[in-house]
């Protein structure tokens, strides 16, 4: 008998942690721009959909990959400069947007999209 509650507590356990996990991989990533966008825009970028709108591009539901450099450089590519980069639990580092900003494109293109 103490086996079974052992083992169903243990299996509640793991329940949770993947719950957790998953709604991790599930917190809004924001992007802020230096330059707002001239109309709203949607692309695709480290597989989620970023909707953009001012100087705001937002993915509602990111997957495990969109948090990073790759996606942030995505991101500059397709609106140009990025201030700031993450979700409510971590921001990328300087260092980082540096480097994301190094595929951005120049503020009159952005302007004229």
């Amino acid at each position: 008998m103490k086996l079974r509650t052992l083992a169903a507590a243990c299996a509640a356990m793991m329940s949770v942690s993947f719950a957790a996990g998953a709604a991790m991989a599930d917190d809004p990533i924001t992007a802020k721009l230096q330059t707002p966008v001239a109309e709203k825009t949607k692309f695709i970028a480290g597989g989620a959909v970023f909707l953009c709108e001012g100087d705001t591009c937002l993915a509602a539901a990111p997957s495990s990959r969109t948090y990073g450099a790759t996606t942030c450089k995505e991101v500059a590519k397709n609106v140009g400069a990025v201030v700031s980069f993450g979700g409510a639990r971590k921001q990328l580092e300087a260092a980082k947007l540096e480097q994301c900003n190094t595929a951005a494109l120049p503020a009159q293109q952005v302007a004229g999209r």
